[in-house]
């Protein structure tokens, strides 16, 4: 489906930042917006993550979906925990549904009356329905393609890549190297990693089934 949402009056976003990072966690985030949220977001310039320019202006729209949406909740799974997760489920999709049905359940216990869930399409629909507990069984699921150009997907979309950037930079410092987002040209830094802690360094930094740790462990 793709009707624009904002005609549909107050819902939760959701959407997640990390999923294609080699290094770092995955971070998913759920917003509630309520129609005056879903007219102020826009106007505060809160877009898709993915196109914000910088990261000091990340972190100033960070603080604007902060202080307009009513309710607001951001799961972080640190790279030892993903790993876990993804070696127990062994599927990527299941392992968001769940991330994304904790943070709609989360914010479900503040805002229960909400009728409306909005995510990005990142699987089988049927995966995030069967994530979802007793309180959030009976909220409406969309899941549409492009769905950051929703205003509450888009909050959602930018607490999760200032929760995803902040992570990183905090496992740059406990291990005392800059490790790089996305998933090209990381090889190098992997390797330095396993040569400094070897394997058990390397799963607390990076997500282990990822192509690029056969590259570097072999």
């Amino acid at each position: 489906m793709s009707e624009p949402t904002t005609s549909q009056g107050s819902h939760i976003g959701t959407d997640e930042a990390g999923k294609g990072d080699y290094f770092g966690p995955l971070a998913v985030a759920a917003v509630y917006a309520d129609t005056l949220a879903l007219e102020r977001l826009p106007q505060a310039g809160v877009k898709d993550s993915k196109r914000i320019s910088s990261v000091r202006r990340l972190w100033e729209l960070e603080k604007a979906v902060k202080q307009i949406c009513p309710a607001f909740e951001v799961v972080l799974i640190l790279p030892t925990r993903y790993n876990e997760l993804i070696e127990k489920t062994g599927n990527l999709n299941r392992l968001l549904a769940w991330a994304h049905a904790r943070a709609i359940e989360n914010v479900l216990e503040k805002k229960p009356d909400c009728p409306l869930a909005v995510t990005d399409q990142f699987g089988d629909e049927s995966y995030l329905r069967q994530s979802l507990m007793t309180r959030g069984r009976g909220i409406r699921l969309l899941q549409r393609v492009r769905a950051e150009d929703d205003p509450a997907v888009g909050a959602a979309s930018t607490l999760a890549r200032a929760a995803f950037v902040r992570s990183l930079e905090r496992l740059s410092a406990e291990t005392g190297i800059t490790l790089p987002r996305g998933a090209a040209h990381v090889v190098p830094t992997a390797r330095q990693i396993y040569d400094t802690g070897g394997e058990e360094l390397l799963r607390r930094v990076a997500k282990w089934h990822f192509k690029t740790t056969k590259q570097v462990v072999g």
